[in-house]
């Protein structure tokens, strides 16, 4: 079995879980009701406040505060709520992410995300898998995040927004509408300008299956349907989200004035 590894000025709760081949560093501190999973490390100075669970293989670079109370004036301080977090993510040094509001609510972060420093999750988040936020890039609370997202550095994301899968979104932007995956938008603040061609060509979307998405992009931008296109992974999801609840309407096109929800 593997050792775990603590410096002896970590302060560990007693009912903290450490998994297999763990380490903590010098003056990290771990709450009750943590569970950090196996081969994990949290560096020197790090703060694992209560509620939080992540898997195997994460690392937890100094200074990151993961589990803090949300930034929101409303929340009672005693409501149990959580923050999950999957395998292989690494958070940057002061990297903080927020637990959620509601009784028993979680924010979440997925598998294989790398986190720059001083990027921030706010509380009732959802975060995909392998996504990257680059230098303080940040996103408020409720918004959902895809898989395979990059957020430029300095990018800020309002309250309640969803960015779609394989989204680029360039850094010091202000996105506040929802942008739809596979794209990549520009300006402040944002609006889609093309597809996101490097990372689909990464995520294996080429020939036929690109030819098709873009074939729905030029579509979604002279608002015209893309009911009857190819039945591809890319257009099934594409109908998905664009079917789903949107709360900030959905950020316009480059050479347009209104976004895909008829508002300014």
């Amino acid at each position: 079995m593997s050792k775990i590894t603590i410096h002896p000025t970590a302060q560990i709760a007693s009912s903290a879980r450490l998994g297999r081949g763990a380490t903590i560093g010098p003056y990290a501190i771990i709450e009750d009701d943590v569970e950090i999973g196996p081969y994990s490390t949290i560096d020197a100075h790090a703060v694992i406040h209560r509620y939080v669970t992540m898997g195997e293989r994460n690392r937890v670079h100094p200074h990151v505060v993961i589990g803090g109370l949300p930034q929101d004036i409303d929340f009672d301080g005693a409501t149990t709520t959580f923050v999950s977090i999957g395998d292989r993510t690494v958070f940057r040094e002061g990297v903080t992410v927020n637990r959620a509001t509601k009784p028993n609510a979680v924010t979440q972060i997925g598998s294989g995300c790398y986190f720059m420093n001083n990027s921030h999750v706010a509380h009732d988040c959802r975060v995909g898998n392998e996504t990257i936020f680059a230098s303080n890039a940040a996103i408020g609370g409720h918004t959902e995040v895809g898989n395979k997202v990059f957020l430029g550095g300095g990018a800020m994301v309002h309250q309640y927004c969803r960015i779609g899968s394989l989204v680029m979104v360039s850094g010091t932007m202000g996105v506040l509408q929802d942008v739809i995956p596979y794209t990549m938008v520009m300006e402040s603040p944002a609006r889609h300008y093309r597809l996101n061609v490097v990372g689909l060509k990464r995520a294996g979307i080429v020939g036929e299956r690109y030819k098709v998405l873009s074939m729905a992009f030029r579509r979604l931008k002279d608002r015209e349907s893309i009911g009857d296109l190819a039945e591809t992974p890319e257009i099934i999801e594409l109908k998905r989200w664009l079917s789903a609840e949107s709360k900030r309407g959905i950020s316009s096109f480059l050479g347009t004035k209104k976004n895909e929800r008829g508002s300014e």
